[in-house]
């Protein structure tokens, strides 16, 4: 089956919102606690399940359109989208032969979506 790249695109967008939310998830484990209270006022945390949320919502649909042998490994992107974010936003340091690792992905799939 062919897959759309409208289809793709969305796959895509749907890794870019999960690391959206495993940035939040991070940001919003800084003060998480098993106490009640404290994990309800947690707007990080929540944001961070939002994003993730829609992200799934988003996938199952694309799901209806394509092979997951095809759209999964696209969620892989997201490894590369959370590289990223985490050294903008968290300042994280990603030595250089990691980079390679986020090329092997990249070239995976670009590989499995031909």
């Amino acid at each position: 089956m062919q897959v759309k790249l409208s289809i793709i695109l969305l796959v895509a967008f749907c890794a870019l919102l999960g690391a959206t939310g495993q940035i939040f998830f991070k940001l919003a484990s800084k003060n998480l606690s098993f106490e009640i209270i404290p994990l309800l006022t947690n707007w990080k945390l929540f944001l961070g399940l939002f994003f993730y949320g829609i992200a799934t919502i988003l996938f199952i649909f694309a799901l209806k359109e394509g092979n997951l042998s095809i759209l999964y490994p696209i969620i892989a992107t997201s490894y590369i989208w959370v590289t990223i974010f985490s050294i903008i936003f968290l300042k994280e340091i990603f030595p250089l032969y990691k980079w390679f690792g986020v090329l092997l992905i990249i070239l995976a799939v670009g590989i499995i979506t031909r």
